[in-house]
């Protein structure tokens, strides 16, 4: 599978907990052997601004982020692209569902999963598309950009105790059919709610139930993934 990364993702771009040094290194050591490495591109200013507004990029440019968060939105879009045809994934950061089209927080400051679903909409190259998000903390922004689209319905996962958590999410990869699956993850945030964070065993139950409705889904897939830790089976079951 091919993996869309770029090292200057390992930058300490920022003090929040989503930029720490040593995260992304953790993951590359683990999926190196079992991946090929694609080198993210930074998006363009008309695919950013397709979604945000001129006031909110301009301030992420005087803060000096523009250089970081663009490229993690370029990587998004290589991977959507690439997922039309293969399976793929897009190891990038800074993180993007609490940016909305005009504002930004949670570390997060341009929506990668939004900019790259306008690209392939605008293009022709998908009729609708999906978002299952499965952070504990609800993807604000996402919902924000793409709720009033005809075409895109976006479903957030909530729950306050794992065992409900666990129980809930995978009921709606049923939907995974004939529409094209946008999915972001961020295992490690549960670590800041009440749900507390993950045993492995239960990160690799979430693979394994990934890959199930794939399997038989007619549309494509692509995947978003922020957080600190990840591990093998996560990566070898959830795109066959």
């Amino acid at each position: 599978m091919k993996v869309i990364f770029h090292e200057d993702f390992y930058q300490v771009y920022t003090s929040d907990p989503a930029a720490a040094a040593g995260r992304l290194e953790a993951v590359v050591a683990v999926i190196a052997p079992e991946v090929e490495f694609l080198t993210s591109e930074p998006a363009s200013l008309e695919d950013i601004a397709s979604v945000h507004t001129e006031a909110l990029i301009e301030t992420i440019k005087g803060q000096g982020l523009f250089p970081i968060a663009a490229l993690a939105a370029g990587g998004a879009i290589q991977t959507a692209t690439l997922g039309l045809t293969e399976p793929c994934f897009g190891l990038v950061r800074p993180p993007g569902h609490h940016a909305s089209s005009g504002s930004c927080w949670g570390f997060c400051y341009f929506n990668n999963m939004a900019i790259a679903l306008a690209r392939l909409k605008r293009l022709g190259k998908i009729h609708s598309a999906y978002v299952l998000d499965i952070d504990l903390h609800f993807g604000d922004g996402t919902v924000n950009i793409l709720e009033d689209k005809a075409w895109v319905t976006v479903h957030n996962v909530t729950s306050h105790t794992r065992e409900v958590y666990m129980r809930r999410w995978p009921k709606r990869w049923s939907v995974v059919r004939r529409t094209s699956l946008g999915f972001q993850q961020a295992l490690t945030t549960m670590k800041r709610t009440g749900v507390g964070p993950l045993p492995q065993m239960t990160t690799r139950r979430l693979g394994v139930r990934s890959g199930r409705p794939l399997n038989g889904a007619t549309g494509d897939a692509l995947a978003s993934w922020k957080g600190g830790t990840i591990i093998r089976s996560w990566v070898t079951t959830c795109w066959r």
